[in-house]
């Protein structure tokens, strides 16, 4: 009798240590894990190397297109100046109504900065013809690894939007609304521009892919004239530069660039 006690205590002590080198190897697995663990890297773009001699770069990351007195300026933005400019719209975490954006929320268990979408602010003066039109339907991001990405409409941002609003009703559906009309505020639209006029809104693309180091944006089909029917008869293409850093953060803040573009 007292040997199998003996016995049956012999087993229950090695189940125990076996036990508890299994957790210590989960947890050393972990931290190992934890401290080499890193996720994609992007920082901001700004401008490139321009390929015309009517391109322009502002100290603020502005680039400007001009021919006479007629101005096109496209600014890359960033989620902290968008937080800014919507200031009041980026302060409620998850529930934050800037539609550019994901306010000031804060994302569990990561420190990858998230991004809603690409924007950039396009402006136009007109001080050269009777009247230009530009369609953000036809500008296009193209990547230097060949990506491309297309603007969205207010109807597609729309659709993305829609499920947020659950039953058409209550404070979902008003924080629906309110993106909504601050999209329609101030979106770029797609309107003439007479002489002596000036217009200002956003472009917003798709987020880029974490690999994209550079983008083209193409503003396509810019109409400069028009004859008596309204008809396009002199149109221009643009095409802007942007670059940014890419690479690896590591959980412990630590930032190690594969690409950099000048």
């Amino acid at each position: 009798m007292g040997g199998n006690k003996v016995r049956e205590l012999g087993r229950l002590t090695l189940k125990r240590k076996s036990l508890l080198l299994r957790h210590y190897f989960v947890f050393m697995f972990v931290l190992f894990v934890q401290g080499c663990g890193y996720h994609h890297y992007a920082g901001p773009l700004r401008p490139g190397q321009q390929a015309s001699a009517s391109m322009s770069v502002s100290d603020d990351g502005t680039v400007t297109f001009v021919q006479d007195r007629f101005e096109v300026n496209l600014k890359p933005m960033t989620d902290e100046e968008l937080n800014r400019q919507f200031f009041n719209n980026s302060q409620d975490g998850p529930k934050s109504t800037n539609p550019y954006t994901f306010g000031n929320a804060v994302f569990w268990g990561s420190n990858q900065e998230k991004q809603r979408f690409s924007v950039f602010r396009l402006s136009v003066k007109n001080y050269a013809y009777p009247k230009v039109k530009i369609d953000p339907s036809k500008i296009v991001l193209r990547a230097s690894n060949k990506r491309e990405y297309w603007s969205l409409n207010f109807e597609q941002l729309d659709t993305y939007y829609r499920p947020y609003a659950i039953g058409y009703r209550g404070n979902e559906y008003s924080r629906y609304q309110e993106r909504r009309d601050l999209l329609r505020r101030t979106m770029f639209k797609s309107e003439e521009i007479f002489s002596g006029q000036e217009a200002e809104g956003f472009v917003v693309f798709p987020a880029l892919h974490p690999d994209v180091a550079g983008v083209g944006v193409e503003v396509n089909d810019v109409v400069l004239r028009f004859d008596f029917r309204n008809e396009p008869v002199e149109t221009t293409n643009l095409n802007y530069e942007f670059v940014r850093d890419v690479g690896k953060i590591y959980n412990d803040g630590t930032v190690k660039l594969s690409q950099v573009l000048e």
